[in-house]
């Protein structure tokens, strides 16, 4: 008789789900220091630039971003938080787990507050900036400026936000899978 999906998922060893947690927060981390380190580091060094400046270096950043390894990490991790809840689905506890729950809320509010977010306000700035000459910029190209930066500290933001609270479920549920310990001197 075949096992039934319920079983096949109860099958998953506690040391797969924890992986597949831990590589969801390597993933989120990653998006959270690459947000992080684009507002507090690039996004500073870009305020010093002057218009042409600013219009031709925006454009390449925003051109050279668009590759596969970067598409990896940037959409991965609400896919690999509902990995790591399914299989903390199948956990073999004799009551309903929060731990799921809190993935998907995790992966929920990076894939509406990083992808559906930059989809919405980051790539509209991207096409806005991309369209400028460098050599007649309009009179609120620092405006734009402004609301991208301003964006993306926000995407620096929930993306922290996201790893610290994915990071904090991973450390509490390995400690509560640790057997107790007595520390003899």
């Amino acid at each position: 008789m075949p096992q039934s999906n319920s079983s096949n998922i109860r099958s998953i060893s506690p040391a797969v789900q924890l992986g597949l947690h831990a590589l969801a927060v390597v993933w989120l981390g990653v998006m959270a220091g690459f947000f992080g380190t684009y507002s507090a580091n690039v996004n500073l060094a870009m305020l010093q630039m002057d218009g042409p400046t600013y219009a031709i270096v925006q454009s390449a950043f925003n051109r050279n971003v668009r590759h596969s390894l970067f598409f990896i990490f940037f959409f991965s991790p609400p896919l690999l938080c509902l990995l790591a809840a399914l299989a903390a689905w199948g956990a073999p506890k004799p009551r309903v787990s929060a731990i799921p729950w809190c993935l998907l809320a995790i992966g929920a509010v990076y894939a509406i507050g990083i992808v559906f977010f930059t989809a919405q306000v980051n790539l509209p700035l991207n096409r806005i900036t991309e369209a400028w000459n460098p050599s007649a910029l309009p009179e609120n190209w620092s405006d734009v400026r402004r609301q991208w930066n301003n964006a993306n500290l926000i995407r620096a933001w929930v993306s922290f936000v996201c790893f610290v609270c994915a990071t904090a479920l991973l450390a509490w549920r390995a400690a509560r899978a640790q057997p107790a310990t007595t520390f003899r001197y």
